[in-house]
């Protein structure tokens, strides 16, 4: 156990952020900063890169469009041009369709606070995915992305850990279930350390210097 807490340290030492931070959300549980987040969840969702969809949700947020109603607001062809200016060129145009669709659904079904589809699902996590999958471009991996981000302010979620994290604690040595990983850090580091996962699960980070590091500091 105390090798494998010395890995996760060497980890968040190294890759202590979340991929909404990246994006230069300040995640809380207010509807603003969690619609952006189901933003940056549908980027990510797409087959591109996590560098790309954090550079792209960056631009869009930076053009102002930080709620729904922002971002129902903005044309179709403002959004594309946001887009690009990320370089997620290859989805910008479907994609722009979705995030106009995605923040009409936001505002019609939870009047533009996820907080309440929160409450709707009781803070259960099968039920959570469902609801969110009803999200235009957001599916089951997409479902997974935004609770594993979301879990930093929605602690009755914790500990989620999805497919990629636990891929990605595979190549550490470390356990390949929720539980087990939580036991390795504080609760309260427990998003961070998933994101930091899914950076080794995607070849982001590199296991084999994690370890080396972590071997270092015996």
């Amino acid at each position: 156990m105390g090798d494998e807490r010395r890995v996760a340290r060497a980890l968040l030492t190294r890759q202590g952020r979340t991929y909404a931070e990246e994006a230069g959300i300040s995640l809380a549980d207010r509807p603003a900063p969690l619609y952006q987040l189901l933003v940056l969840t549908t980027l990510l969702s797409t087959r591109i890169r996590a560098s790309v969809a954090v550079a792209a949700a960056r631009e869009l947020f930076a053009a102002g469009w930080r709620t729904p109603q922002g971002m129902e607001g903005a044309t179709w062809q403002e959004r594309v041009d946001a887009l690009g200016r990320g370089h997620y060129r290859r989805y910008d145009e479907r994609t722009s369709t979705m995030l106009g669709t995605g923040a009409r659904l936001c505002l019609d079904r939870w009047h533009g606070d996820l907080r309440r589809l929160h409450r709707e699902a009781d803070g259960e996590p099968t039920v959570l995915r469902r609801l969110l999958t009803g999200f235009p471009g957001i599916g089951p991996t997409g479902a997974d992305i935004f609770l594993r981000e979301v879990q930093s302010v929605w602690p009755d979620v914790r500990p989620y850990a999805d497919r990629r994290t636990l891929a990605g604690a595979r190549r550490l040595g470390l356990p390949a279930n929720p539980r087990g990983l939580a036991g390795l850090v504080p609760d309260g580091e427990f998003g961070r350390f998933a994101s930091a996962l899914v950076r080794v699960a995607l070849g982001e980070e590199s296991a084999g210097e994690v370890n080396r590091v972590a071997a270092t500091a015996r």
